[in-house]
């Protein structure tokens, strides 16, 4: 099936990590001219989209491994160099305690000083040349030893300097390699929500192409029990329903679900703190709904029907406190090649709270739809799977407030799947171009 050619350079506009995603993306490397480099990328295949996704969802699991092996590296590095036996801290401890005796060595031999001064000073008047000579070498003496001693405190004193400094570049560069691996793992999730979004938009605009699908207003999701506040270390269960309000059978629904958080760094690592799990009548086994994942157990809907999910979303205790967003869509598809989707996404917006704290008064968060009409009224196209147009997350400002400039952000939807993946990405180049700005 065709694909248009404006697919590769939205994609590009929608995402800043175009370099990442080319990096992890072996179908897209070409060195040939720049001119036929970007013919050739414009038409992107859906199978090139699926081996870039393939690509990108393999370097990011890399990347998470690299991350998890680099803390485990970090922390042991810091604890073995917080024992007296690791070799730069034995090495420090030695020198500090030659720093401590040549220290009392230049005092004892100050003192030296000090004493053969007086006894000079004490000579009587009668003393013969005998005994003025035996007083002036002392002092001599003295004096020699204590230049000596001076100067061996002076190295012992550096020795121990640069035996800390050592100690403490150990400890910086072991953590340093946690923030490599860290910033590394943002730039393969950045390309992965890239690359799936790119493949999900691509197979919507092919079906598109392909069969008439269509918006349909009388699909819908809700959510239902999620709270507005919650509780880093907790596990929440909410309900998701999907109800066929038309009149014409629906032989698959699919589901798409999708929890994102943020704070004011930007976006998280939504896989390392949150956990959405889902279960079906017809698949009571509860599964991990991962980012680019859909709940596939609805099945057909009768005209008038319904199906619930069941949802539960866990967050690790070390969820940073700031904002968490969740987003909810349904498409369906039919034997005799009609589908169709809801008309735009619900976004439901909560708060985090740091581990250990109280939620306090709290209630269930509130759909935040689009805002879409049919052709023909006011003159803009109904949103989802049917369509691109942006649609409108919310004007309260809780997320704009950790970062973007605006109280509105708007996510280009594509269908289901681009609606929680493309929503991941938008967050993407708010966060990095609010940070680039600040």
């Amino acid at each position: 099936m065709k694909i248009r050619r404006a697919l590769a350079t939205a994609v590009a506009a929608a995402v800043t990590a175009p370099a990442v995603l080319l990096s992890v993306t072996p179908a897209f490397a070409d060195t040939k001219p720049a001119a036929q480099t970007q013919e050739k990328q414009s038409k992107p295949t859906i199978k090139d989209l699926e081996k870039a996704a393939a690509a990108a969802q393999k370097a990011y699991e890399e990347a998470v491994k690299a991350r998890d092996e680099a803390q485990v590296t970090v922390r042991k590095a810091l604890e073995e160099l917080s024992k007296d036996s690791h070799p730069l801290v034995a090495a420090h401890n030695a020198a500090k305690q030659a720093a401590k005796d040549a220290g009392a060595a230049k005092n004892t031999a100050d003192q030296a000083v000090i004493d053969a001064k007086a006894a000079v000073d004490a000579l009587p008047a009668d003393a013969t040349e005998e005994q003025k000579t035996a007083a002036a070498t002392a002092l001599s003496e003295a004096e020699a030893a204590a230049a000596t001693a001076a100067t061996a405190k002076t190295a012992a004193d550096t020795k121990a300097a640069e035996t800390n400094d050592a100690v403490q570049d150990a400890r910086v560069a072991a953590v340093r390699v946690a923030g490599v691996a860290d910033k590394a793992l943002d730039d393969a999730l950045a390309a992965k929500i890239a690359a799936d979004a790119a493949l999900a938009k691509a197979k919507k605009e092919a079906e598109e192409e392909g069969e008439d699908c269509e918006p349909e207003t009388d699909l819908t999701a809700e959510v239902t029990g999620l709270p507005t506040k919650l509780v880093a270390g907790t596990t929440t269960a909410f309900s998701l329903r999907v109800t066929n309000g038309s009149d014409r059978h629906m032989d698959e629904v699919i589901a798409y679900a999708g929890v994102h958080a943020t704070d004011k760094s930007g976006l998280k690592d939504t896989g390392k703190f949150f956990r959405l799990q889902w279960s079906t009548k017809s698949s009571p086994k509860w599964q991990d709904l991962s980012l680019d994942s859909y709940i596939d157990g609805v099945g057909a809907l009768k005209p008038g029907a319904r199906a619930d999910v069941k949802m539960r979303l866990t967050l690790d205790k070390a969820t940073p406190a700031g904002n968490g967003v969740a987003f909810i869509a349904a498409d369906f598809f039919n034997e005799d090649g009609s589908c169709g989707g809801t008309p735009g996404a619900d976004m439901y917006e909560f708060d985090v709270k740091a581990a250990g704290s109280k939620p306090g008064k709290t209630e269930d968060a509130k759909p935040k739809p689009s805002k879409t009409t049919k052709p023909g009224g006011n003159g803009h196209t109904p949103q989802g799977s049917a369509s691109a147009t942006p649609a409108n997350t919310g004007t309260n400002g809780n997320l704009a407030a950790t970062g973007s400039s605006s109280a509105t952000t708007s996510i280009a939807l594509a269908g289901g799947a681009a609606v929680v993946l493309g929503a991941a990405a938008v967050f993407v180049v708010r966060r990095r171009r609010a940070g680039s700005d600040a």
